[in-house]
């Protein structure tokens, strides 16, 4: 069981490092003397359980398990470059086409709801 209990302080220990700061802002780049740093988001989660109960045999039977996740998303850059800072957002092109997938259902919907009010007022 110690080595269990090892196991998991390790590999939380190994998230918190991974959700430092100096993850979230990547290496600066240089070039032509302009500086890009990346930004990103991070955020994970865990959870576990246990539990324990008698076995066919008249035996305590035990088991315990646990996962974890951390997921990266880009933000943009902050470009600086002649003295002047700007920011410059990551394109989330699947958020783009599923907001337009929303769009179109949504008009889609309209559209019907438009024409059954329109046939139940002709005679």
């Amino acid at each position: 069981m110690a080595d269990t209990t090892m196991d998991v302080q390790e590999a939380l220990n190994r998230i918190v490092e991974s959700a430092a700061a100096d993850r979230v802002f990547g290496e600066p780049i240089h070039h032509g003397g302009v500086v890009v740093l990346p930004v990103a988001k991070i955020s994970g989660g865990a959870g576990g359980g246990g539990g324990s109960g008698p076995a066919p045999e008249g035996q305590e039977a035990a088991g315990n398990g646990g996962g974890l996740g951390v997921v990266a998303k880009p933000l943009g850059v902050f470009v600086l470059s002649g003295g002047t800072v700007t920011w410059r957002p990551a394109v989330d092109v699947n958020r783009i086409v599923l907001g337009g997938q929303l769009v179109v259902v949504a008009a889609l919907l309209v559209a019907r709801t438009i024409l059954k009010s329109r046939r139940r007022r002709r005679p």
